[in-house]
């Protein structure tokens, strides 16, 4: 049986709960993080020493790291995980580049907007973040321009980490530019139920 801690105020563990409404599984979540506590019991930090959500259990196989619970369920499920060899390691690609180079330029942002209180804001840090984020945002603009999703035609694991990220940075109260074919890609997310519950749901 499937079991994930984490709080959805997590864009590591909205991405889980993306990823198992997506390929329709039920899974049980416990609120962990922040004011919800957990992550500090020695039960906890037995199973991700790390003590951060998102952390799934599978019978008596615990995952952390949210990218990696991503692949494993859709390995486990034998969906959204391409077989063909060169297109799996496209949407890898693409997986690490949403945790290595996209979330570290937003999340400071997000921070400021969302985790600080305005009288604490600092809008050299938010300018910062917005000049590193909006290139990356035009790089996923051109390179949707040429395909439907992430990994090629069709829907892959790729897709779920970057539909929260856009999700996150879109949800903030500040000017944008135009990026017609990601708004294409993510108007198709919202469309999709599997999505409720996840990309609907605002940032706190």
């Amino acid at each position: 049986m499937l079991q994930l801690w984490g709080r959805l105020s997590s864009i590591n563990v909205r991405k889980v709960v993306l990823c198992a409404q997506v390929l329709g599984l039920e899974l049980p979540r416990t609120d962990a993080g922040l004011t919800h506590g957990i992550v500090d019991t020695p039960d906890y930090r037995a199973r991700n020493p790390n003590g951060l959500v998102p952390l799934l259990q599978d019978g008596d196989f615990t995952l952390w790291e949210s990218n990696a619970i991503v692949r494993y369920l859709c390995a486990r499920e034998n969906r959204l995980y391409p077989s063909d060899l060169r297109q799996r390691f496209d949407a890898e690609r693409w997986m690490d580049w949403q945790q290595t180079t996209l979330n570290p330029a937003g999340s400071p942002g997000f921070k400021q907007w969302i985790r600080t209180p305005a009288a604490q804001r600092n809008a050299q840090v938010i300018a910062q973040s917005v000049a590193a984020t909006e290139p990356l945002f035009a790089l996923l603009d051109e390179h949707l321009s040429r395909q439907a999703f992430m990994a090629g035609d069709a829907l892959t694991m790729a897709d779920i980490p970057i539909a929260c990220e856009v999700h996150r940075w879109w949800g903030l109260p500040q000017p944008r530019p135009a990026w017609p074919h990601l708004e294409r890609w993510y108007a198709g997310w919202l469309a999709r139920p599997a999505s409720r519950g996840v990309l609907d749901l605002p940032l706190s």
